[in-house]
């Protein structure tokens, strides 16, 4: 469809797939989904001044063209940033650090799949000069479908791990997933930023025009706990560099950025100091918290949709925990209790609630880790 009427001369749109949120103007994106139906609010919508509305079985696909379409009409670089771990906080650091000279937009929280994506597009305004896409996938083929959308000029793969295993079938199809936005960019002649440490990158990247970055180290001053954060670090100062940002001047935006949404944030309560990582987790980045973790305390939350890996990788986690003669640990999760973890393994986050309630916990310093789907912030007022 010719989107042309909707998106000439316009200094920006707003577009919503929530219904609430229509304005005299918006276009609304009646999607349906297992337990909604946008189409039951089109007449409302419309009630409401929305300019147009896109709807019927296509609504989705519609509004990937839409998005497409608004990407070519602005022609503004875009940075696409995809990985098994750490894209979320490379984003924001990138945006932090090119934000001191560009005004830039970005992936807002974890908008990052199929509608995600699209949304953060149609987000972006004339004003702005540069975008940063994060980019999620589950299943191959997720990522050329977004790159196929967002269009990206550069790429960064910040790793490849052990994730969703049960949607990728092995590490092997992890790779070959995120490997389509540098097959993308190879093909469009782009380029990625790429951490040159690692090997992996190096095997999926062959031939692709690449801005190295190692490893590195973290800088002091920052508020980001961990590590492991140091390659995250390391690639938004390579992304400045490339887009002229000063080196002082990069540092300094990444030692301003403070965590948020439960990522790498260091929490001090009354009685403990509590590292709060539990916005995601899988075999890789539960591996490097533990590792990087220097404290006396674990409540770690069962990771998600590895499939037949599941008993394997979560053993793997109660070996390392067993390594290292840790004073307390509290698992949550029936995938613990297939292991041979000989500590306390609570069902849920509910009963290991009830648990701290008796008996609290007090001058420890913790490490709360696990998949979303654990909820293990319900934990963080008990601490």
């Amino acid at each position: 469809m010719d989107w042309n009427f909707l998106i000439r001369n316009k200094e920006s749109i707003h577009v919503t797939t929530d219904s609430r949120k229509v304005t005299s103007g918006s276009v609304f994106v009646a999607l349906k989904g297992e337990h909604f139906d946008g189409n039951d609010f089109v007449e409302q919508a419309r009630k409401d001044g929305a300019a147009y509305v896109i709807c019927g079985e296509n609504a989705l696909r519609d509004l990937q063209d839409l998005a497409r379409a608004w990407r070519r009409e602005l022609g503004l670089p875009i940075l696409g940033i995809t990985g098994t771990n750490g894209k979320t906080t490379t984003k924001e650091l990138c945006a932090a650090v090119l934000s001191t000279k560009y005004n830039i937009y970005y992936t807002q929280g974890n908008l990052n799949n199929q509608i995600g994506v699209p949304l953060t597009l149609l987000s972006i305004t004339r004003a702005h000069e540069m975008a940063i896409v994060e980019m999620g996938a589950s299943h191959p083929g997720d990522i050329k479908e977004l790159v196929e959308i967002a269009e990206p000029n550069f790429g960064l793969i910040t790793n490849v791990g052990r994730a969703h295993l049960q949607g990728f079938g092995s590490f092997e199809g992890v790779m070959r997933t995120k490997a389509e936005l540098y097959d993308y960019l190879r093909e469009h002649g782009g380029f990625c930023f790429r951490n040159t440490d690692n090997p992996n990158l190096a095997q999926m990247a062959g031939d692709l025009k690449t801005v190295p970055y190692t490893t590195g180290t973290m800088p002091e001053g920052t508020h980001l706990v961990g590590a492991y954060n140091a390659e995250n670090v390391s690639a938004a100062l390579c992304v400045g560099e490339y887009f002229g940002v000063p080196h002082d001047q990069a540092l300094a935006a990444i030692r301003a950025y403070i965590p948020s949404n439960n990522r790498s944030q260091l929490m001090q309560t009354e009685r403990n100091t509590v590292v709060v990582d539990a916005y995601n987790a899988n075999p890789t980045s539960m591996t490097a918290a533990i590792n990087a973790f220097m404290g006396n305390c674990y409540i770690l939350g069962a990771m998600r949709e590895l499939g037949e890996y599941s008993h394997l990788e979560h053993q793997n986690i109660v070996n390392m925990l067993l390594e290292r003669k840790a004073d307390k640990v509290l698992l949550v999760g029936p995938e613990y209790k297939e292991t041979t973890a000989p500590y306390p393994v609570f069902d849920d986050v509910d009963a290991l609630c009830e648990a701290l309630k008796k008996e609290p916990l007090n001058g420890y310093r913790i490490l709360l880790k696990g998949s979303r789907s654990n909820q293990l912030e319900k934990v963080i007022p008990l601490l």
